[in-house]
């Protein structure tokens, strides 16, 4: 399980002449296996910190370390192979190919870790029950629920067992009931097989299920409640 600490980190964003500060100076420390929720207003920095956390941007300066590698030095390649093994992510839209089914959606993170195939359909029916959704294996995005796609959206995050799984507004696009029950299904995450888990959220209900809150205003974390 990973150990996640940031010191000092800074992301800029450069268009022509104009420069954004997104980060400055994030400062923070996860322990394994805590559910963290991060919240703050449009445009603090949440996204940016999940993306870099992510291995998918890289900041401008100062140190983030995901058990004890910083993710700074690795290479363009060794943040591939971070992303595909490491570290899960769960979006606000889903992110589900179209044109793919449920099982075959889960199934693509493994063929592209080169797992073998009896893996890659022992794994995909493991995940299918565990978040419910085995009878809708065949089906294609555009034939389900909103929920049911964040289901799937989450087994196909889970697809090569990482230690850490990132969610960015994971309840953004669901109503009330169906949001909580994808909240109810990270806390099982998290209790049940140990992941550490990294939420951005404006939802207020992720407080409930989250071992800490850490509130971010213009690129630095301001208060931590337990």
């Amino acid at each position: 399980m990973p150990e996640i600490l940031t010191k000092d980190l800074i992301k800029v964003y450069r268009t022509g002449k104009a420069e954004v500060i997104a980060l400055r100076g994030l400062d923070l420390h996860i322990r394994d296996g805590e559910l963290v929720a991060i919240r703050g207003p449009s445009g603090c920095g949440k996204t940016t910190f999940l993306n870099i956390l992510g291995g998918i941007d890289r900041p401008t300066a100062g140190r983030i370390e995901v058990n004890g590698s910083n993710l700074v030095d690795m290479s363009d390649g060794e943040l591939v192979r971070y992303r595909l093994r490491q570290a899960g992510f769960v979006f606000q839209f889903f992110n589900l190919v179209p044109t793919l089914s449920a099982e075959e959606n889960i199934e693509l993170p493994m063929r592209l870790a080169s797992k073998n195939g009896t893996a890659r359909q022992a794994r995909t029916k493991e995940l299918l029950d565990l978040v419910g959704l085995a009878h809708r294996a065949r089906h294609r995005p555009d034939e389900m629920s909103g929920g049911e796609q964040q289901r799937i959206a989450i087994a196909v995050a889970l697809s090569n067992n990482p230690p850490l799984l990132l969610a960015d507004e994971p309840t953004g696009e669901l109503d009330t009931k169906t949001g909580q029950e994808v909240l109810n299904l990270f806390q099982s995450l998290n209790r049940d097989l140990k992941k550490t888990i990294v939420v951005v959220t404006h939802d207020a209900r992720v407080a409930a299920i989250a071992n800490r809150v850490l509130d971010i205003r213009d690129g630095k974390i301001v208060e931590a409640a337990a």
